[in-house]
């Protein structure tokens, strides 16, 4: 009886992998070719794909119908490289979905006439490590629940000493 069981509920499990949704392409593959030798992970982020290496996100890959005027590789940086990653990218702008004037996030449209060239030449620098481009994101913040704190870190949730006295 318990192998037929186990049975049912393998062939349940991979039917309904098999009913999943089958898993998007890739926006601008060829960015993940080219940093291949650094072996790259990529995470689902803002409806993109994040492209990190270890703790740093360095790019976003973007390909949507909705603002199409931001698709192409977003570079993660800061303001003060802005200047000198334009004398290198000229078409590189701010993101404009975000409805302000200056980001840290800057796009290399895929619009732009040099695109594949520039996305090219910023995995360039991703490969020599150029401290202009990547970002480690923020900490979590602690939540509390039930009179215990809890800190999200990377590896999970650990719990912390009583933060709330029961009353």
């Amino acid at each position: 009886m318990k192998a037929s069981r186990a049975r049912t509920e393998m062939k349940q499990a991979r039917d309904a992998f098999l009913r999943s949704k089958p898993r998007s392409r890739v926006p601008h593959e060829f960015v993940l070719d080219a940093l291949e030798p650094i072996g790259p992970v990529t995470k689902p982020m803002f409806g993109c794909l994040a492209v990190y290496l270890r703790e740093k996100v360095v790019l976003i890959l973007r390909d949507h119908r909705d603002h199409p005027a931001d698709n192409g590789v977003w570079l993660a940086t800061t303001a003060e490289h802005h200047d000198s990653l334009r004398r290198e990218f000229p078409h590189m702008r701010s993101i404009q979905l975000f409805g302000t004037p200056a980001t840290s996030w800057q796009v290399l449209p895929s619009d732009a006439g040099d695109f594949e060239e520039s996305a090219l030449r910023a995995c360039e620098l991703v490969l020599a490590r150029d401290p202009r481009i990547g970002k480690v994101p923020g900490r979590r913040t602690v939540t509390r629940k039930m009179g215990t704190a809890k800190k999200k870190t990377r590896t999970g949730t650990k719990k912390t000493k009583k933060a709330v006295k029961k009353r």
